[in-house]
């Protein structure tokens, strides 16, 4: 039973969601793992994940998406939910400045906390209520370039782009290890055929935090 279960998907990945409560993280989790969404979707308690195998350049990729409150009151779950995590969805909702300016403080957080080859993007969610828009879509990017970065606008409502944002991400990640392990395989040249290479996904300078809220 194990065996069989190793060989569902060739990596595991971990994701996880982040930005202020209310911006549609839930919905963006689960419009892409189950394809629904719910108009009158409470907020999160403490944390919830679920996953989605997709294809990635040949290879079943099983991405692991963690959803966690927004609230202050749960920061304190914080560093178990950025352990292992080699993505993240930074999510803000364009109808809410707020959430917007809000992003610096998620980026903060993110630098303390995670890994610091962490694949990250920005995304704008509820693209849907353009006509309620706070934030421009030129401005999203912008913030997202400064930081090198990917960027969508998104809608779990309307499914767009929730797709091509885990699948960016995703990919991005893939292209990380696959390296890493293509340098792990240079270096290891005269090992024993058929020992296999452990491969560290996070470099030494990932142990290193960026503390960039303490001056």
């Amino acid at each position: 039973m194990a065996s069989r279960i190793d060989h569902e998907y060739d990596y595991l990945f971990k994701i996880v969601l982040i930005g202020d409560s209310g911006v549609g993280k839930s919905n963006i989790l689960s419009r892409f793992t189950r394809n629904e969404f719910c108009l009158e979707s409470k907020s999160t308690i403490g944390v919830e994940f679920a996953t989605r195998t997709m294809q990635v350049e040949g290879k079943k990729v099983k991405a692991q998406i963690w959803d966690t409150a927004g609230q202050e009151r749960y920061r304190a779950i914080t560093s178990a939910y950025y352990r292992g995590a080699v993505g993240a969805l930074l999510v803000y909702d364009i109808t809410k400045r707020q959430t917007f300016d809000n992003v610096q403080r998620w980026l903060c957080e993110l630098r303390d906390h995670a890994d610091s080859n962490i694949v990250v993007m920005v995304a704008g969610n509820k693209s849907d209520l353009n006509h309620l828009r706070a934030v421009s879509e030129e401005d999203g990017r912008v913030l997202a370039e400064k930081e090198g970065f990917s960027f969508l606008e998104t809608s779990a409502l309307e499914a767009y782009n929730i797709e091509n944002a885990f699948q960016i991400v995703l990919t991005e990640i893939y292209h990380i290890i696959s390296k890493k392990a293509l340098a792990a395989q240079e270096a290891a040249g005269s090992a024993i055929p058929g020992q296999g290479t452990t491969i560290n996904v996070a470099d030494a300078s990932g142990n290193q935090r960026r503390g960039c809220c303490s001056t």
